[in-house]
């Protein structure tokens, strides 16, 4: 527009997690299951369904007057972009930005794969805050907590008091009986617990809760996973096993109210975690997976809005997103999908992880280090 030489390069995004939820329903439709197909199979419905709906943007593009130059359209499942990736994902292996570790991550139990903070919607949904009674170990007295996931109750690890809770402070370094499962775990003490909020009291459950999970690492409180990927009870729960984990929360509130052991309900709105492409409800779920450090690598992104090298308009967002940057967490990057850049990662029999772009230089290795003994 204003007059300059310009080539504008049109480009596709393979969209792994939406495209992959769309390809599941196209195949529901043909009474077929995931589960029931292999990668091979499922990678060739999914690159026909892209091939068709590509053509329709591309012609909507171009119907609408997009001035591209259509001779150099890339897509990002192209082999050359695809060993950039991996390129990357070497390069920054090597320097020691990713690593892979058991941590707490954002689950959809719809499109049973990990998502990035950045890929939740939240909403406000009206549910309800249930007020449920811990025994006291060796005690006629009970502990309150409030929840609003009561069907976690059986992955409590401990619960928490604030030190300067006079209410408290007789429960000091004694233990309190999980309702229902009937399970012994220690009352701690943290003053990061709002006196105010609440009953005052936390249930701690270290692999179904991001600030739990901080908690469970201060305290080396036990981490115990009670959800699969589809979000039902697994094995690691004593009850329910292979149950949605809404069906159980009805079932838990009917049993606690049986038992005696809900001291209230209460409406509640509650701001809730969607994930942005199946819309599941999002669980917190602790899983291996790979990350990237996000502190050191995005420096230089910091450095230069602070230093007026890069502008925000309106300019207001630029203390939000300083904000966001020096609170940046670690980015999982590795998603349990089909469809999309594979990580190049393998693992021996002995645990050991190899990352190599080429499988056959991996293989030439072992023939090595035979050779060497």
């Amino acid at each position: 527009m204003e007059g300059r030489e310009t080539c504008w390069i049109p480009g596709t995004d393979h969209a792994s997690i939406a495209t992959e939820a769309k390809v599941v329903e196209m195949l529901k439709k043909r009474g077929v299951e995931k589960k029931n197909v292999s990668r091979k199979n499922f990678l060739k419905y999914t690159w026909e369904y892209k091939n068709k709906y590509e053509e329709i943007i591309i012609n909507q593009l171009k119907k609408i007057g997009c001035s591209c130059d259509w001779s150099k359209i890339k897509f990002t499942m192209d082999k050359n972009i695809s060993e950039s990736v991996n390129n990357v994902f070497i390069k920054l292996y090597k320097e020691g930005y990713i690593y892979r570790k058991k941590k707490i991550i954002n689950w959809d139990p719809k499109g049973n794969t990990t998502i990035s903070d950045d890929e939740i919607v939240h909403k406000k949904i009206k549910s309800k805050i249930y007020y449920i009674k811990y025994k006291i170990e060796k005690s006629k007295e009970y502990i309150i907590i409030a929840t609003t996931r009561p069907e976690t109750i059986m992955a409590d690890s401990a619960i928490c008091i604030n030190p300067n809770d006079k209410r408290y402070k007789h429960f000091k370094n004694k233990k309190a009986i999980i309702p229902i499962i009937n399970k012994s775990i220690p009352i701690i003490e943290d003053k990061c617990v709002n006196i105010k909020f609440g009953t005052g009291c936390l249930k701690i459950t270290p692999a179904h809760s991001f600030n739990d999970y901080e908690i469970g690492k201060k305290y080396n409180l036990k981490c115990i996973n009670i959800l699969d990927k589809d979000g039902k009870i697994n094995k690691n729960s004593p009850i329910y096993r292979g149950e949605d984990r809404f069906i159980v929360r009805k079932k838990i509130l009917e049993k606690l109210k049986l038992n005696n052991e809900i001291e209230k309900i209460e409406p509640h709105e509650s701001n809730i975690g969607f994930s942005e492409r199946t819309n599941e409800i999002i669980e917190p779920r602790i899983s291996t997976q790979w990350f990237i450090k996000m502190k050191e690598i995005s420096k230089p992104a910091l450095k230069n809005v602070i230093n007026n090298k890069i502008k925000f308009y309106p300019s207001k967002f630029k203390n939000l997103y300083i904000k966001w940057m020096d609170n940046i967490k670690d980015w999982c990057i590795s998603r349990q999908l089909y469809w999309g850049h594979r990580i190049p990662a393998y693992y021996s029999s002995n645990g050991n992880i190899i990352i190599e772009k080429d499988k056959k230089k991996i293989e030439k290795k072992k023939i090595k280090k035979k050779k060497k003994k």
